[in-house]
């Protein structure tokens, strides 16, 4: 009898997990990157959130306006976000359980709901900006209704769901693929930019603001990297992947992770980059700066570039927008099944999560707009992602050999406070300020 996928799937991931064990416990024959290739794949999942269709929106506007000035901004958002990752991704790792579960074990019942409310409200306004991220995607790339572009996003992101069922690892190769189609598209775009190096390796290292205004735009760019949903799924992507209780087991595996987290979020920045250095060597240095929707700027890459700039774009945001409305759906998962101890089908929460996408398309409200506007709501749910994690991972009864090291906490506490402060200060902005 012929094997079934789902079985070839398993045994696959059976594979991966004797693989890596091998590895850990020493009897690995295998050397340099095959030794490496069990341990990858669960930053590559987070990672897509750091490349999400926000963060076109704001690295299209920040480039745009202030050319190379606030490429800084993006290298210093992942080097906190590589952090904040890690320190995710150790908590599943030490304690076999995600951060969700661990609010839902050491806060009181109120405290938890409202975390879980709060953690609902952020994991929609993920989708919807990913939702209509890709609906935007097929769009500009096939030129349709928006309202068909919707509901071609919604039967894309349920077959890329699907995977889970077939075992971690072709979800991770999808997910991994669809990124790597977003690396390539930004290489060539970056390739028919011709941007002047000297000025973009100036301002990469070398912080600066221009006005007020740069400061809300730098704001809003480390508010599309940092995201609530993202950190509470890692946890769960490195709980019960490849599982050990030996401490210096342990160990080994979260120095395989950092690796990990070291490519992936490493590869989100260069995207990143390469999205403000595309607006900055096209639109700045062609004195087009209000360019202010992705729309806008898709149609203004064709004159100034030529068509395959602007296939390019389009398909970059299309695999941006299908891998990240997947994973914000995965986050949802975990953010319900933590807090509440319960679970429900994907597809049945792919579908309430999809609902306020789909009516924001159908009743004609400005994508960007609203992809901008879900930026503030996350916002809101980052001090309850980020305070709680530095809590636990600084807890030696609950990390054991794992637990952070001072200068760890104190980096970490430091990083979350700027988060914090910076992402409070872009509220304040926004509602109250000129």
């Amino acid at each position: 009898m012929k094997q079934t996928t789902t079985t070839r799937a398993v045994e696959k991931e059976d594979r991966t997990v004797r693989a890596a064990t091998e590895v850990l416990t020493g009897t690995s024959k295998k050397s340099g990157l095959a030794r490496l290739l069990p341990f990858l794949g669960p930053a590559f999942i987070a990672s897509v959130a750091y490349m999400d269709p926000g963060n076109f929106a704001t690295n299209i506007q920040g480039g745009a306006k202030y050319g190379y000035l606030l490429l800084w901004v993006i290298l210093a958002s992942n080097l906190m976000a590589m952090l904040i990752q890690s320190l995710s991704a150790k908590l599943g790792i030490a304690t076999g359980q995600n951060l969700a579960e661990h609010c839902r074990n050491q806060f009181s019942r109120p405290v938890v709901i409202s975390m879980w409310i709060i953690g609902e409200f952020v994991a929609i306004a993920t989708d919807l900006a990913e939702f209509l991220g890709a609906a935007l995607g097929f769009y500009l790339l096939f030129g349709i209704p928006l309202w068909l572009a919707g509901l071609m996003t919604a039967v894309a992101t349920f077959i890329i769901l699907g995977l889970e069922r077939y075992g971690f690892r072709s979800l991770e190769a999808v997910i991994t693929v669809l990124v790597g189609v977003v690396a390539a598209s930004y290489l060539i775009e970056t390739f028919l930019d011709k941007p002047d190096w000297p000025t973009v390796l100036y301002h990469t290292f070398v912080p600066q603001f221009s006005g007020t205004e740069s400061v809300l735009l730098a704001t809003g760019i480390l508010g599309a990297t940092v995201m609530p949903h993202v950190i509470y799924l890692h946890s769960a992507l490195t709980q019960d992947r490849i599982v050990t209780r030996h401490p210096e087991q342990q160990q080994k595996l979260f120095r395989y992770e950092l690796v990990d987290v070291f490519i992936a979020m490493g590869l989100a920045g260069l995207i990143n980059m390469a999205m403000l250095i595309m607006a900055a060597s096209t639109f700045f240095n062609a004195g087009l700066t209000d360019i202010a929707s992705i729309e806008e700027a898709h149609r203004t890459l064709e004159p100034l570039l030529g068509s395959a700039a602007s296939w390019i774009f389009a398909i970059s945001l299309l695999a941006s927008g299908l891998s990240s409305s997947s994973v914000g759906t995965m986050a949802g998962q975990v953010i319900m099944q933590g807090f509440l101890h319960f679970h429900i089908p994907a597809w049945i929460r792919r579908l309430v999560t999809m609902l306020p996408s789909l009516v924001v398309i159908f009743m004609g409200f400005d994508p960007t707009r609203t992809l901008v506007l879900s930026q503030v709501v996350l916002s809101f749910g980052l001090p309850f992602a980020i305070i709680p994690l530095v809590m636990f991972t600084s807890r030696r009864d609950i990390m054991g050999a794992l637990v952070n090291r001072r200068i760890t906490t104190i980096a970490a506490s430091l990083a979350a406070t700027l988060i914090i402060a910076l992402n409070l200060f872009l509220l304040y902005e926004l509602f109250f300020g000129a």
